[in-house]
């Protein structure tokens, strides 16, 4: 704004017209300073991401305006710490790498734990995608207590509009690299716990996008 300022000064005491001023003054108005409004804007406007910390380093999900149901529920589970004493409870090379709660009725059953799908065709199965968790049902309603990481470098489409997709990792692939080729047992579960602890955190949108 300083500098803007100091440009009509110096248009005022140098130009020999007045309309040629008015002009380049309407052009500043129209133009350059909503601009700079827009990039300050963009600048500190911040947006809710997912941190997980695990054994292995930090995760962090940006979470999909489109899926807002989906998105609420993950920044409530996360806000009470309801993941804080659970673990990566299945986790498969070339597959996903799951958290939350183990295969429960509480998880599969309990309305509280249950939400309507939100399926959004530009959201699909690719790497590093962040799905919810589902047992068996007619209504695909998702457990929202359980969340999954794709880690298949080619996605996982087969799974595309069957399972709600509502985030993507922007940093720590290379955690979920790590985590899925763990030692695990017959039920695909890490023999040593790979422990979560989930939160929201805020981030510039502009180091978001650049991400």
């Amino acid at each position: 704004m300083a500098i803007t300022f100091k440009i009509l000064t110096y248009i005022r005491e140098n130009s020999k017209s007045r309309s040629l001023t008015a002009l380049i003054f309407l052009s500043i108005s129209l133009f350059i300073i909503p601009s700079i409004q827009t990039f300050a804007q963009e600048n500190t406007e911040t947006v809710p991401i997912g941190q997980i910390l695990t054994p292995y380093g930090e995760i962090l999900i940006r979470l999909d305006d489109r899926t807002p149901n989906h998105k609420e529920s993950f920044i409530e589970l996360a806000n009470a710490g309801y993941w804080d004493s659970l673990t990566f409870n299945r986790v498969i090379p070339n597959f996903v790498a799951q958290g939350g709660c183990p295969d429960t009725e509480e998880g599969f059953t309990d309305p509280e734990y249950l939400l309507e799908p939100e399926f959004v065709p530009e959201l699909t199965h690719v790497y590093g995608a962040v799905g919810a968790g589902r047992d068996d049902n007619p209504g695909k309603l998702s457990a929202r207590c359980q969340f999954y990481i794709v880690q298949n470098p080619e996605g996982l489409h087969r799974l595309d509009g069957d399972y709600t997709i509502f985030g993507h990792v922007i940093k720590g692939m290379s955690v979920i690299e790590q985590i899925v080729r763990v030692k695990r047992d017959s039920t695909d579960e890490p023999i040593n716990h790979v422990t979560l602890s989930v939160k929201i955190i805020e981030l510039g949108r502009a180091e978001v996008e650049k991400n």
